[in-house]
């Protein structure tokens, strides 16, 4: 004699209200500042508008490498930079990473050389891990 159950039905939750989530990041003094200082010139009173403004151009960037486009700046000359940001080139279409030509001096090779070859680097001074730090 075979007995029948009967199953329950899981039933996703009602929808309610959406609930806002929150942001929290540690950044260092100088990101702080920086942060403080950008919110001020663009007179933004909230860390909330200035994230979503943020979000509304990083979506705007990645949206435009992913179909191919370059991102640049003009000056009133004419003068054009091309936005060089790693993580936008992630999802770029297959194609050629930016490149930058560096013109070196004999002496800034023969220097570079010098450091290469010369084995283990020194730990880093003081006054270099500061600088990093501010």
């Amino acid at each position: 004699m075979a007995v029948k159950t009967k199953k329950k039905r899981i039933e996703a939750p009602a929808p309610g209200p959406r609930r806002k989530s929150k942001f929290q990041a540690d950044l260092a003094p100088a990101e702080d500042r920086s942060l403080r200082l950008l919110k001020e010139e663009l007179q933004l009173s909230s860390n909330t508008d200035f994230l979503s403004d943020a979000v509304a151009l990083f979506r705007w960037a990645v949206s435009e490498r992913k179909l191919g486009h370059r991102i640049m700046s003009e000056s009133a000359s004419g003068e054009r930079h091309v936005l060089l940001f790693p993580r936008l080139e992630r999802v770029a279409p297959g194609l050629v990473l930016p490149r930058v030509e560096i013109k070196w001096t004999a002496r800034e090779l023969e220097s570079l050389a010098e450091l290469v070859s010369a084995g283990e680097a020194n730990r880093p001074t003081d006054a270099l891990i500061r600088a990093m730090r501010d």
